[in-house]
């Protein structure tokens, strides 16, 4: 980057550094929300909630539903990187 264009562009780096910033954000939480380990671990507390009576049966089915989307997901998105 010449200096010139550095000038010019020197306004916009805050905008930059929020941008770079939120793309780190949005990585990181797509790393944990897509960490295999992570979800066998809260369909395992999930199990637990409907054992002790913490959670219907309906209850369980649609959180399990989801959590096994995730996972299937996750395991989709692990093949393809």
């Amino acid at each position: 980057m010449g200096l010139i264009t550095g000038l010019l562009t020197l306004p916009l780096a805050p905008v930059r550094g929020v941008a770079w910033v939120a793309d780190k954000l949005v990585a990181v939480a797509e790393e944990q929300f897509y960490d295999v380990d992570a979800i066998y671990a809260e369909l395992r507390e999930l199990a637990a909630d409907l054992d002790e009576g913490r959670i219907s049966e309906e209850e369980f089915d649609r959180a399990e539903d989801v959590l096994l989307q995730r996972l299937q997901d996750a395991t989709a998105r692990n093949r393809s990187t």
